[in-house]
């Protein structure tokens, strides 16, 4: 029996060795959708048992044989048969249901100019400059990640910042089948260590910095560094084009694996910026490249912006985008939601609703409010629940040391009691040398915590909220209820000018 499409993808990949039998190798040639979901079989699809996590797939397995599936691919060796189906065996199942959904979908990447972005912070704001710069040369882009999944203007919702497999592969095909030509896409250590984005053709990736974050689930700043650099050993040697943050300790891990052309960006990089000025306005800089000096003006406030752009540009510049394109791109954007993101207005201080939920990150959006206040910084921050705790002293303590006043309050906390995690935050704050109800105070309700800050501004001060952005929802047990930073501070406001 000759070998399937579907058969030869996963020869090719190196998941499949020896020969299968005659009706497994028949359910691949007939296969019509591969799924690790069982409550996504349909009549004819592969169910791929993914062991691990909470859960193991192969106990869905007599759910998904009922469904329709004709087969099952899992990791237990020697198995062949499983509930009346074919049972074949592979080293990563989960991998497997990518390239088998990307396949069953045409291969809906090789149409498109994929762009992968990873690393700790600046994914969103990078992807959307990346995406700006892209439209500006006349490219019909859309744009994948934390803020969701926009195609032609159409924001589809998903809960991940890099869905499963079959997703992704419906999303491109999708894109393809909407005429788009490009895809920007933030890319998580997640996703990379659990192979969702297997079956996806990556042109380009970017690298724009690693700090401590998800070490709940990848144990060390190795472990999590070596997810991310798998986006970069995928790219193709010949065409493919890599952007990697000269300034960053890591950065050299990047650009060693990457087999392909490196633009290196930041300071010590091919790409820079010089002369950088920054108001309550945007930025302006010049930029250097390979095409020289020009003038950019950003409107996307704080200083960290200018690295977000550096990236873009070097991404775009490794992606063939002319210099002028890119200097109207990165001009062209007017704001990144919940990035460093402005809610009052006529007010005589400014409040701010940014995404920062790591030390670094708090760092980065708090010098930038440092250089553009008049006058004090307050902030208001909180930790996740049932995410790495060793990250809550230090996002207490570099938050104590680069505000004038914090409210410490719950961000979500999930099935952690709020109490514990804002206790783990403050010890923080004090390493920080800050005394309690002098230099901070600690509001569990987290809209009251806005409102105590937003009160206690005064002429030239910055309110600066973060950890959430754009996120409209806070998680408290196990239950999702809506809470937008930025309603609620805009309503607090509206309250004050009544």
């Amino acid at each position: 029996m000759p070998q399937s499409n579907l058969e030869q993808r996963l020869r090719e990949a190196g998941e499949l060795s020896g020969p299968l039998s005659p009706a497994a190798s028949d359910a691949l040639a007939r296969a019509t959708r591969a799924t690790e979901d069982s409550r996504r079989v349909i009549p004819g699809a592969v169910f791929c048992a993914v062991s691990g996590g909470r859960t193991d797939g192969h106990a869905f397995i007599p759910r998904a044989v009922e469904a329709g599936a004709i087969a099952v691919l899992g990791d237990r060796a020697g198995e062949t048969e499983t509930g009346g189906v074919p049972y074949i065996a592979v080293p990563h199942p989960r991998r497997c249901a990518g390239l088998l959904a990307h396949a069953l979908e045409g291969d809906p990447t090789a149409a498109i100019t994929v762009a992968g972005i990873t690393g700790t912070n600046g994914k969103s704001s990078t992807a959307a400059l990346t995406a700006s710069i892209l439209e500006a040369a006349g490219h019909n882009t859309a744009v994948f990640g934390t803020l969701g999944y926009v195609i032609n203007g159409e924001v589809l919702g998903q809960e991940h910042t890099t869905p499963f497999g079959e997703e992704l592969a419906s999303l491109f095909a999708r894109a393809r089948d909407a005429g788009v030509s490009h895809v920007v896409m933030e890319v998580s250590s997640h996703s990379l260590d659990q192979e969702r984005v297997a079956g996806i053709r990556f042109a380009a990736g970017a690298f724009t910095n690693l700090t401590q974050d998800h070490l709940d689930y990848h144990g060390t700043m190795e472990a999590y560094r070596d997810a991310k650099l798998k986006l970069f050993q995928r790219l193709d040697a010949v065409t493919g084009a890599a952007a990697i943050n000269a300034d960053d300790p890591y950065g050299q891990s990047f650009v060693d694996a990457s087999g392909c052309r490196v633009i290196t960006f930041g300071e010590h990089g091919v790409v820079s910026a010089q002369r950088i000025k920054t108001d309550l306005h945007g930025c302006s800089f010049q930029l250097r490249g390979p095409w020289g000096a020009l003038p950019v003006h950003l409107k996307l406030l704080g200083r960290h912006n200018v690295s977000n752009a550096l990236c873009a540009a070097a991404l775009a510049h490794g992606m063939g985008v002319a210099a002028e394109h890119i200097v109207a791109g990165l001009a062209g954007l007017a704001a990144v939601p919940g990035r460093f993101e402005p809610v009052a207005v006529g007010t005589p201080f400014q409040v701010v609703v940014d995404y920062a939920h790591t030390d670094d990150g708090l760092i980065n959006v708090l010098k930038a409010a440092r250089e553009l206040s008049k006058g004090q910084i307050i902030t208001v921050f909180g930790c996740g629940g049932d995410r790495d705790k060793t990250k809550r002293p230090k996002m207490g303590k570099a938050a104590g040391k680069l505000s004038d006043y914090c409210v410490l309050t719950s961000d979500n906390p999930r099935t952690e009691d709020p109490l514990r995690i804002l206790l783990d935050a403050e010890v923080g704050l004090q390493q920080a040398g800050r005394v309690k109800n002098e230099h901070y105070t600690v509001i569990v309700d987290r809209a009251e915590a806005i409102r105590a800050a937003i009160e206690r501004a005064k002429p030239g001060d910055i309110v600066m909220i973060a950890g959430k952005g754009h996120e409209d929802y806070q998680i408290l047990g196990t239950e999702k209820i809506h809470f937008d930073d930025r309603e609620v501070a805009r309503a607090i406001l509206a309250e004050r000018s009544a």
